[in-house]
Order: C-alpha cells, then structure tokens, then sequence
C-alpha cells in the first residue's frame, strides 16, 4: 500500500476508535462512540464492498423467536436466560426502529407464523399445548399473550393443519437499513473504508497496532471488533461461522402470503417482499459444512430450498428463482452475545446467533459503552 500523505493523514492517523466491521453492530457501536465522544476520531474499517458478513445478506426478520425456538431454548438455558434473551431482542428492535425510524427500515408488522410440517406432528403437539405456558412465562415483556393457533389460510401444502401465529413480529428491507446506519455515520463525521480489511490486532498497552491489508501497520487508540462470524481470527472465545443460505423468487401474480413464516424450529424461514418470497435456511442438513466463512452455495440447500418452494410453500403457483446468495452468522454453544473487554484497548460484541437484526442496534450500543 503506496499512501500518499494526505491519504494517511486524513484517514489513517490519529484514530481514537478504530471499528472493524460495518454491519449492523460495527455502525451502531461507531453512532454511539461518537454521541459519547463527540470529537473524537472514528474509523469503521470493512473489509468488502459492502458490510461482508449479513447485514446485508439477512432476511429482515424483526422477529424474537418462534415457539419451537423458544422451546429449545428452554432446553438449553434457565427461564430467567429465556426471558432475558427475548427481552433483549425485543428491546433491540425497539432501538433500531427509533433510531432510523419504520419509513427507513420499510418496516411492516404483517405477523410472524410457524409452519410444521407433516412428519413434524409431535413437535406441533408439543408446541400447541405449551401456548399458554410461553404465553405466560413472556408476559411481562409484551403484556399480551404472544402466540394462538390460526388455520393454514396462505395454501400452504404437506404441513400440519394449523400454524402458530404471532402478531408482533415485523419484516424489513434490510438494504435500506444499512443504507439509514451509513448515511446516519456520515452525517455524524465517522469514516467507513471500505475494502480494507484488519489481518491482525496486536495491544501493545498505550495504543493498538492494526494490520490492514496484510501490508500495513497503522496504530489506533482503541479498537472494537464487530465481525460476529467472522471474529474467529481475532478471538480465542466459543464462537463459530454458520453459513446461511438464500434465495429469492421472481416477482409472483397474485401472491397471497404476507407476512414472516419459520419452519423446522427456525431453521428454515420465507416472507414476501412485496410479491416475490424470499426463502432461507437449511444449515442443519449439514452443519458442518456450513461452519465457513465462504460465502457459496451447496446444491444440498439450494435443492431442498427449491423442493420446499414446490411441495409446501407455492404448490399450486409457478415461479423462477431470481437470485441466490450467502451469509454468515456467528453462533456457539450459547446464545448470549460476547460483550466483554479483549485486553486493555480491545473490546468486542460478537455472536449474535442469527438475531442480527433484532440485537445489532443494542450489542453495538453495549459495545461502545464498554470503553468509559
């Protein structure tokens, strides 16, 4: 890397906060820095073009969780964790909307459903009669009860007869999301370069030297890692890649399904966008293959993404698929995001399980606030 002078000194000397990621967390964390310490110098590094990891790769969910979900998570982690994970979820989303507001986000609360599907019999039973028990364990977040039963009204096929509904969950354009958080950083006089990707983090106590481009050491003051898949390379903590499979239908006449719809305990997920249906998932076929950073696609996935449109979600309508794609999430054993001091200078909020959308806006936010 040949810089010029003006090119070193105006971007890449005398940072105060040096963001490695431009998602969701990276920018929100860089919004709240600036809002803490409104002189400072922040500098948002991203390695692609575009934010690499899902920000904008992600469904736009604006959800919390499905029954099944939930449920599972009881197995896993106490009540009061399960209350406090959809709490935060709730919360997130709650920030995020009042931050860039619903026309930004495109946000719509159509509901969120869960479909089972015929060899899923025991699993809807189990989910059905656990309604009320949910229903009163998340009471004090929403003050209503969250799920009920509704009659399969969308044409759905091959499924069990009923689907389980909720009616505070939402869906967003997620580009215009990312697009809301860069303008807003621009505005607040943060950098985001792009294409510049951090090899290395070294704390060498009074400052921080960054690798960039595996070519050159730049040294900052403090330094937040906001990489959540990809946070690996820098982190020796229980997070892991899971890839996410996506694709998308050409626009659909006459589409009648509205709305953000989960399938086999969250690990498939379709909505509209406007008259298309975006569809998603199928890690769990082979989770090991799916732990990569590689954003490609599987004929494994992409297949059963296609048999799922056929046979369940559009058995009687034809339709093309327009685009496919990839993202990658940061998951472990745990679904509590790592919020924690690294070293001295080093901070990080990472594994955020799949709930970018809900928790990125209150992780980054908790991120920035590590530093006081």
């Amino acid at each position: 890397m040949n810089l010029s002078f003006w090119e070193h000194k105006t971007w890449l000397s005398n940072i105060d906060f040096a963001i490695i990621g431009s998602g969701i967390v990276g920018l929100s964390c860089a919004l709240e820095l600036r809002e803490k310490h409104p002189k400072s110098k922040i500098v948002v590094f991203e390695r692609g073009m575009l934010p690499s990891g899902a920000s904008t790769k992600n469904a736009g969910f604006a959800c919390f969780g499905s029954i099944s979900e939930i449920l599972e998570d009881l197995n896993n982690h106490s009540e009061e964790e399960v209350i406090q994970l959809v709490k935060s979820r709730v919360d997130g989303l709650k920030l995020l909307r009042n931050i860039l507001g619903d026309k930004q986000l495109d946000y719509k609360e159509y509901g969120g459903y869960e479909l089972f599907t015929e060899k899923d019999a025991a699993l809807f039973e189990t989910c059905k009669t656990n309604i009320s028990f949910v229903n009163e364990l998340l009471k004090p977040i929403f003050n209503d009860a969250i799920f009920s039963e509704k009659e399969n009204h969308f044409g759905f096929k091959n499924i069990q007869p009923n689907l389980i509904y909720s009616a505070f969950e939402g869906q967003i354009d997620t580009g215009k999301m990312m697009l809301g958080l860069i303008k807003k950083a621009s505005e607040e006089n943060i950098l985001i370069l792009n294409a510049s990707e951090i090899t290395n983090i070294s704390d060498n106590g009074e400052s921080v030297s960054l690798q960039l481009n595996s070519s050159k050491d730049i040294s900052v003051k403090k330094v937040f890692i906001a990489t959540n898949g990809f946070a690996k390379q820098f982190l020796e903590e229980d997070i892991k890649p899971a890839r996410a499979q996506v694709l998308i239908t050409e626009p659909i006449k006459n589409l009648q399904i509205k709305g953000t719809f989960h399938l086999d305990k969250g690990y498939y997920y379709f909505r509209n966008i406007e008259n298309r249906i975006l569809l998603g998932g199928g890690r769990n076929l082979n989770f090991k293959a799916e732990e990569t950073t590689q954003m490609e696609l599987t004929e494994l996935v992409q297949n059963k993404l296609e048999q799922l449109l056929k046979t369940v979600i559009l058995p009687t309508q034809s339709f093309e698929i327009e685009a496919r794609w990839s993202g990658i999430m940061g998951v472990g054993n745990q679904k509590k995001p790592i919020l924690k001091a690294v070293s001295k200078n080093v901070f990080c909020g990472v594994r955020l399980g799949g709930m970018g959308v809900a928790i990125g806006s209150s992780i980054g936010k908790e991120l920035a606030c590590l530093y006081d």
